[in-house]
Parts: C-alpha cells; structure tokens; sequence
C-alpha cells in the first residue's frame, strides 16, 4: 500500500530520524519526498510504500506520539492510489521583481492556461525589507510544441506585472 505521510513544526534536529523510524518499524520505505524549511518551521511531504497488512491506525497512532513529543503542528497519513510519475520537468522558469501579492498566481495561471505541468516549485523573498524582492524557481514540464507559445505568454507576463522572467530547458540527466 502507498501512503502520503505530510508534518510540519518548529525546526529542530532530528525530525526527519524520529519520522522515519516509525516508518521503518511499520515495515515502511519512503519512496519520494521533499522536506525544507519555511519561516522556520519543518515541512515534510514523503510518499511511503508499506506493506498490505500494515495498520494505517497504528502507523497513525506512532507517528501522532512522535509529533507531540517533538511539537509538530500535525501529521497525517493518506492512502495514495495509482501513483505514476509522469512526464518530468523539461524547463526551468525563474520569475523575478518586487515583492507584491500575486506573483504565484499569476505564474501558475499562465502555466495551467497552456497545459504547462509544475513539477517543483519554491519562492524566497529577499533584499531591504522595506522594498522586498520576490524569486519564484519553477520546474515545469512543457508539452511537446508548446514552448514558443509559452515563451509569447511569459512576454505578457514581464510586461503586465513588471517581473523578470526566464525560461531554460533542462539538460536531460544521466545516470
């Protein structure tokens, strides 16, 4: 069975070791994950595999305990069916200028309006804090054919909202 295991908290060292002990003593292997830290506090996402005969109430029960005693706001498990990973990312955008409400919206909004996939996705603000500026890091997957339409959208998107953005395609990997 497949499960999607989310925490979040207060940062602190040994989060990710409690968390995956219980996984481990249920029989559990994490499969994919992303864990970062955001204005200091802990956030996990991990898709675990487990046994069938796992009991998704004890596993929830373990990793409850684990959480209050290290003061994480809440875990939760999920079943997860038919996972595929589909296609993965292609480009990188990066989309950059002066923080203001909306810049991810109005980037996801272009994207999904050209059936352009996010595969990851990560903000920082940074700078004076009286004048902030705002980085978005996207991984998207682009279909086949469709990156000088997107290249025409991201034009009207550094016009309308005054940010600067830029697309490149993504070297393939080797293992």
């Amino acid at each position: 069975m497949n499960l999607a295991v989310t925490a979040i908290g207060r940062d602190r060292p040994g989060i990710v070791a409690a968390i995956t002990r219980v996984l481990l003593e249920s029989g559990g292997n994490v499969d994919d994950s992303q864990m970062t830290i955001l204005h200091g506090h802990f956030a996990v996402m991990l898709i675990v595999s487990l046994p069938d005969d796992a009991s998704v109430p004890e596993l929830q029960a373990d990793l409850d305990r684990v959480g209050n005693e290290l003061g994480l706001g809440g875990i939760t498990v999920s079943p997860v069916a038919g996972l595929d990973r589909g296609p993965g990312p292609t480009h990188v955008l990066t989309v950059y200028g002066a923080d203001r409400p909306g810049i991810v919206h109005d980037t996801a909004e272009t994207l999904a309006s050209l059936d352009v996939n996010i595969t990851d996705l990560r903000t920082r603000r940074t700078g004076d804090p009286a004048s902030p500026l705002y980085t978005l890091m996207v991984e998207v997957s682009v279909p086949d054919g469709a990156a000088p339409e997107l290249e025409r959208a991201l034009d009207g998107l550094r016009d309308s909202k005054q940010v600067e953005v830029r697309l490149a395609e993504l070297e393939s990997e080797v293992f």
